[in-house]
């Protein structure tokens, strides 16, 4: 009887050793071909510290990734946030064990396996996720190969052309380089190719949509010699009927609310004046409220930087038709007072019997005529002529000179004038509308189809 009990108690230590047992097999037909060797058996006389493969050639190493979010784009940084399961397998023939069932241990145990020096060149940062244990998986099967698997959340930088922020295209990147194995030691491969990258399809972003993505194989040069090296392309496209709705109609609407001053009569210098610097303060503040999520960067002029610009400029543009409208007015009336005063003059000046003023070749010399002292006045004007006319002689060539700059003048003068300064209004009514429309569809053919 204690015999009997004492071979019990060895096999059931023994199945506990194993691992896992077989469903349908009984007891007394177990076999040692049939028990999947346990840990201690696998690890004697393994060297984690040399690849596998060693002096034979280089380890090839599958990889494959799916992507379970990407947190955060910015713009700012040029980087984006990613959730990653990166799977790596490979196979080590020291692993090798009968059977064709897998093993699968606890990730704690990853210290007693070789495993890739892998890493994400363009990373900032890092880690892997420890809730509630190290998220790892190790799993060995009976022809040796290991499947490693681990989930990480890094920070990777991602180099973003802004010029058509935000009608852009961002194409970003996710390295996996070999830290200190060269292409002599391990060969990167995607396991199924482009179908070897999970979850990108159904991603759901704020701002972006997933356009294409796709795999490559490269090789990373260096001083140190060359490594293998995978890459993931992925092309992101900013919507951008949140930047209409934020940013593009409320500025239209202001551009729109500053020609309202055109059916504003001109004597209305408050109600224009208001409107006029209301709407330019309100643009200005739009203009920095927009680049407020953007990097302070000189070398990009980005699209929507254009566009708000030229909203300020049709907005300020409004606001100095006024001060043109208003001038020519004012001016006007001036011409229209002094009209009136030289008329008024004039009828006094026939109603006392007197003959409008004469002025004589001589500076700040006027001569007043009346009907009673015409003749005594000819003789002086006789005079005056004979006396003076060696003068005008040697002055008749300055008085052409003269004249021909005044004639001049005038005509530059009335260049400058306007006779109704009421049309100014009416035809920037047209004018403006139209050069705005015209201005839109240049602008979003340019950033939406060139």
């Amino acid at each position: 009887m204690s015999a009997l009990l004492h071979t019990l108690l060895t096999l059931c230590l023994t199945f506990t050793q194993g691992g896992c047992t077989y469903p349908g097999n009984h007891w007394g037909e177990w076999s040692d071909s049939q028990l999947q060797p346990t840990i201690q058996k696998l690890m004697k006389g393994y060297n984690r510290y040399l690849r596998p493969n060693f002096n034979e050639g280089p380890v090839e190493i599958g990889m494959s990734l799916d992507i379970a979010s990407i947190d955060a784009i910015s713009e700012i940084n040029m980087d984006y946030t990613a959730t990653i399961f990166l799977r790596q397998r490979w196979r080590d023939s020291r692993l090798v064990f009968p059977g064709n069932e897998s093993v699968s241990v606890d990730g704690r145990l990853v210290s007693l396996l070789w495993i890739p020096d892998t890493f994400i060149p363009d990373s900032k940062r890092s880690f892997l996720h420890d809730v509630t244990v190290e998220n790892r998986l190790i799993r060995i099967f009976s022809n040796g190969t290991v499947l490693y698997a681990l989930r990480i959340t890094a920070t990777i930088a991602c180099n973003m052309d802004l010029t058509k922020y935000p009608m852009d295209r961002q194409v970003c990147t996710l390295q996996l380089e070999s830290w200190g194995y060269n292409l002599q030691d391990v060969v990167f491969y995607w396991t199924r190719g482009n179908d070897s990258v999970k979850g990108l399809d159904i991603l759901r972003l704020a701002q972006y949509s997933v356009e294409s993505y796709y795999t490559s194989v490269s090789e990373a040069v260096y001083e140190t010699g060359q490594y293998p090296k995978l890459v993931l392309h992925f092309a992101l496209r900013r919507n951008v009927l949140f930047f209409i709705l934020e940013t593009y109609v409320p500025s239209i609407l202001l551009v729109v609310l500053s020609w309202v001053s055109f059916w504003i009569s001109q004597s209305s210098v408050p109600a224009r004046t208001c409107i006029g610097v209301t709407t330019v303060l309100t643009m200005t503040t739009l203009m920095m409220g927009a680049r407020t999520s953007l990097p302070n960067a000189n070398c990009f002029i980005k699209a929507i930087d254009v566009y708000l610009g030229i909203c300020f400029t049709f907005i300020f543009g409004a606001l100095v038709e006024y001060a043109c409208a208003h001038f020519y007015t004012m001016q006007n009336q001036t011409i229209e007072e002094l009209h009136r005063e030289l008329l008024r003059d004039f009828n006094e000046s026939n109603g006392n019997g007197s003959i409008p003023i004469f002025r004589s070749t001589q500076p700040k010399h006027t001569v007043q005529m009346s009907s009673t002292a015409e003749e005594p006045l000819e003789q002086a004007a006789d005079c005056d002529t004979r006396n003076h006319a060696g003068a005008r002689e040697k002055l008749s060539d300055q008085g052409c000179g003269l004249s021909s700059v005044r004639s001049a003048s005038r005509r530059a003068a009335a260049a400058f004038t306007v006779e109704n300064p009421h049309n100014i209004d009416r035809h920037s009514r047209t004018a403006f509308p139209m050069a705005f429309l015209c201005v839109n569809v240049l602008y979003w053919l340019y950033y939406l189809f060139l």
